[in-house]
């Protein structure tokens, strides 16, 4: 699994694959319906696809004289299952720190400026 993670990672690691991806999930996509918005060569729009198609994130379909490009949602499960398992051991983690932090100041509540004695000279 970490290999497919790494990959989709490294891939998506660029602003411009990012973007594409992005594209994408609103539907396929011609090479230059996609290099549009980039003010890079076609050549250099086509290594980023290449990138984005190793790591199985696209798939370059045929249609007559046309290579529409479409989004493989599938490739995103291992970034969904590893930011779930991420998010889950957080939460875990900071819950145990709440109840520390509870159970510490219920042996030894902390007195704020506003609930001290004004009449208590014994400071």
């Amino acid at each position: 699994m970490h290999s497919a993670l790494d990959a989709t990672l490294s891939a998506l690691a660029d602003p411009t694959r990012r973007a594409i991806v992005a594209r994408l999930a609103h539907g396929d996509a011609t090479v230059l319906e996609l290099a549009a918005p980039f003010q890079m060569s076609l050549p250099a729009i086509s290594r980023h696809l290449k990138v984005l198609e190793r790591a199985g994130l696209i798939a370059r379909g045929r249609d007559a004289q046309r290579r529409p490009c479409q989004l493989n949602i599938d490739a995103l499960a291992p970034i969904t299952a590893w930011a779930e398992h991420t998010r889950r051991a957080w939460e875990e983690r900071l819950d145990r720190l709440g109840e520390f932090l509870r159970a510490v100041q219920a042996r030894d509540p902390i007195t704020t400026p506003a609930e001290e004695d004004p009449d208590d000279d014994s400071i």
